[in-house]
């Protein structure tokens, strides 16, 4: 499994994750390191994950992508999974943000492997928060 971040979340969560998770066979990529870099829309890098092989887990700060017709349409054609931060990301130290990521690691992996087809939810800051399913 991958793990993708876009550019609305930070290379240091992508980096530090991959640490994390490399020793179970997974990897998590920021956009700045993919062959679209960081230029691209939200359509293009959706599609981009759509044409590989590979399984995909979208971590965005973007909730837009799910009210965006055009965006929500791709990501639901393409069939991601993934997660919206909550907005009490943006304003944690990265180095909190990469704490509760790798906190909520298990939990994320475990319901993605249980979900098929498109989906989002949010991940919430507290670490006692349950995952919210988000409409799509």
């Amino acid at each position: 499994m991958k793990v993708f971040f876009d550019n609305c979340t930070s290379p240091v969560l992508a980096n530090t994750l991959d640490g994390f998770i490399r020793h179970e066979g997974h990897s998590a990529h920021h956009i700045a390191d993919l062959p679209c870099g960081r230029d691209a829309t939200d359509i293009a890098w959706i599609s981009m994950l759509a044409e590989d092989d590979a399984v995909w887990i979208v971590v965005t700060g973007d909730d837009r992508i799910r009210k965006n017709k055009a965006e929500r349409a791709a990501y639901r054609f393409a069939g991601l999974r993934g997660f919206v931060l909550n907005r009490a990301y943006q304003k944690t130290p990265v180095h909190q943000q990469a704490s509760f990521l790798i906190w909520r690691w298990p939990e994320m992996l475990q319901l993605m492997a249980i979900v098929g087809g498109p989906a989002l939810y949010e991940l919430p800051m507290h670490r006692r928060s349950k995952l919210r399913q988000l409409p799509l």
